[in-house]
């Protein structure tokens, strides 16, 4: 039987989102709650699966990319398997999605610069099978996840 998130569980998950090594004492004054309650609901969400581990975020994982953007690909007929392998070997790509609606997969890119990013973009529209691509720049990013 699945357990359904309380209140105090999804604003616990929304601090340790924001920051994952905040001391429990402020967590826990922030959430108006004991810290023994916490680092039980907290315990009780990892053993559940909920939370499944905490990861840091660095400097070098928000400047990595200047330029960031996204890339949104039709393909044609069942190509895309291979196009989704061949896209994966690009340095340039963050991520592959699959995804629904009109375009077949949405790529993420990063680069150093706008030349850089515009090349990429010359050398996966130039793969054999797509058919259709729209890009958008990521100008902020506000949430990290």
């Amino acid at each position: 039987m699945e357990e359904i998130l309380d209140n105090l569980d999804n604003r616990i998950i929304s601090e340790l989102r924001h920051d994952a090594r905040v001391p429990l004492s402020d967590l826990a004054a922030a959430l108006n709650t004991s810290r023994t309650t916490l680092r039980a609901r907290i315990a009780r969400l990892q053993e559940r699966g909920e939370i499944v581990g905490f990861t840091v975020l660095t400097r070098a994982d928000v400047m990595r990319d200047p330029v960031r953007g996204l890339m949104m690909i039709g393909i044609e007929g069942r190509g895309t398997e291979r196009i989704t392998r061949q896209l994966s070997g690009f340095a340039e790509v963050r991520a592959v999605h699959s995804t629904n609606g009109r375009w077949d997969v949405i790529v993420e890119i990063g680069t150093e610069t706008l030349e850089a990013f515009d090349a990429v973009l010359t050398r996966i529209r130039r793969l054999d099978g797509i058919v259709a691509s729209e890009t958008n720049l990521l100008l902020k990013t506000r949430k990290a996840s």
